[in-house]
């Protein structure tokens, strides 16, 4: 009985972020899948949608406009999903107020409160004038969490995670992370290994 209410409510949360969802699929169309604007726009919106409603509202508009999102996964009051090229594996947590790059999360991933995951180290270079470039889809780099990944509270990542990783809260990761070990700190540092049973 469970599960039927819940696909009836995936059904009605899907019917209700509908012209949303016509609204970024024909941004894509008309443009690119690079060209975010509409989207970004819609994002934010159902970012502020508050309570249950609001979880179920969020994760049908980005189960049509993500490349991947399951409907088994929770997605946080406040979050934004800042690029279409994510992946969002089932049984996926994230938090309240957290911001997702180009990601791909893997299935059982938790991902604390005000988790910012970056599209990779280098989305502005240097130019040859001294002068930092502007954001450019060319230099995006989809981040990957391993299945059962844990991100604490207040994490930077902007790099990839290796499967079962637990990084602790407040942490900043700018080099991959092997897997099933505890990382923490600025920048992250190995503090344990993880048994594995």
């Amino acid at each position: 009985m469970r599960h039927s209410i819940k696909v009836l409510l995936n059904l009605l949360s899907l019917l209700l972020v509908l012209p949303l969802i016509i609204l970024s699929k024909l941004e894509e169309i008309a443009f690119s899948k690079n060209a975010e604007l509409v989207f970004h726009t819609c994002a934010h919106l159902v970012a502020l949608l508050p309570g249950l409603p609001g979880a179920f509202l969020r994760r049908a508009f980005y189960a049509a406009t993500l490349d991947k999102c399951s409907l088994h996964c929770h997605i946080g009051f406040g979050t934004i999903f800042s690029h279409r090229s994510t992946i969002v594996e089932e049984h996926v947590y994230i938090g309240s107020y957290s911001i997702i790059g180009s990601a791909h999360l893997g299935e059982h991933c938790l991902i604390g409160s005000r988790v910012s995951i970056l599209s990779g180290t280098a989305l502005h270079m240097l130019g040859e004038d001294g002068m930092w470039t502007p954001y450019s889809s060319e230099l995006l780099n989809q981040v990957k969490l391993e299945r059962n990944v844990w991100v604490g509270e207040g994490a930077i990542v902007a790099a990839d995670i290796g499967e079962g990783c637990m990084v602790g809260a407040g942490s900043v990761i700018s080099t991959n992370v092997k897997p099933h070990i505890i990382v923490a700190g600025n920048p992250c540092r190995f503090v344990k290994n993880l048994e594995i049973d």
